[in-house]
């Protein structure tokens, strides 16, 4: 029987990206054209398509704004997940701050979809060897499981040296990070975002077929809804390398996603992971 993998969406919109901050300043998010309802509609479709289940970890500002798209994502069999309200790194929040924004987006999420948010990724997985105590603040507010380390080597976050699959933190949160290949002495990117939409298409799809027959782990796969939107603004004024990484591709993005829906079988976070818990060890 083939594996299980776990179809992920990170519910945000263009204009929140972190890469996007230096440019729209948070005060004019309302102010700016939001297209996540749409987007996420449109995937909606897609995973119905495929018969597939997801975790959608949404930001509470979006549900605060789109309540009815909470409830179509948990009518539709999805799982409701956290990704923080605002789309502020874990990184730059004090203990406080992140208790104060993980207990805002859970009860805002539970509220809307009433059912249990367990689940939380930190914006651009920016859980590392610097904030590690965010795992205390996460199992404190009543979450589960986190998927918030990347375990690569990357300008904007990562933690090469953590674990690369599924662990248990010492305070008994489970940590699902987002996959990675090995080869030689280094971690590849091999889970989707970005590197979805630049890689060939082949490439993907050899890299989690790896990670399922020579790891035997299911993988991690992760995307935004803004990743399938060609129609979305463009921002005047950024610099080439964010450029480039927010648009490149992303006219391909869907139907690359149509072909990974096809090619392998995707499930829930929860699903996969939190009826093995008691199985995997502890970091």
């Amino acid at each position: 029987m083939p594996i299980v993998n776990a179809m992920t969406i990170d519910v945000e919109d263009w204009f929140q990206v972190s890469a996007m901050a230096p440019y729209i300043a948070r005060k004019d998010w309302d102010a700016c054209d939001c297209r996540v309802e749409a987007n996420v509609e449109r995937l909606l479709g897609l995973l119905q398509r495929h018969d597939t289940r997801a975790t959608f970890f949404t930001l509470g500002w979006v549900a605060e704004r789109y309540p009815h798209l909470v409830r179509r994502i948990v009518e539709q069999g999805h799982e409701l997940a956290s990704h923080g309200y605002g789309h502020q790194r874990a990184s730059e929040l004090t203990p406080v701050q992140l208790r104060e924004d993980l207990i805002r987006a859970k009860g805002l999420l539970e509220d809307l979809g009433g059912v249990p948010v367990r689940g939380y990724r930190a914006p651009s997985f920016s859980i590392g060897h610097g904030n590690l105590w965010a795992f205390d603040v996460l199992r404190e507010t009543g979450h589960t499981y986190s998927s918030s380390i990347y375990p690569i080597r990357h300008d904007h976050y990562g933690m090469p040296d953590a674990p690369r699959f599924a662990h248990r933190r010492d305070n008994g949160l489970l940590e699902v990070p987002v996959t990675t290949v090995r080869v030689g002495s280094r971690n590849l990117p091999s889970s989707g975002g970005g590197w979805f939409r630049l890689f060939p298409y082949a490439l993907t799809q050899w890299m989690i077929r790896r990670v399922n027959r020579e790891d035997a782990q299911p993988a991690i796969f992760y995307f935004h809804p803004w990743e399938i939107d060609h129609g979305q603004p463009r921002v005047p004024g950024i610099d080439r390398k964010t450029r480039f990484r927010h648009y490149v591709n992303i006219a391909r993005t869907e139907r690359r996603l149509d072909a990974l829906l096809r090619d392998f079988r995707w499930g829930r976070m929860d699903d996969i992971f939190l009826g093995q818990s008691a199985r995997l060890r502890r970091d």
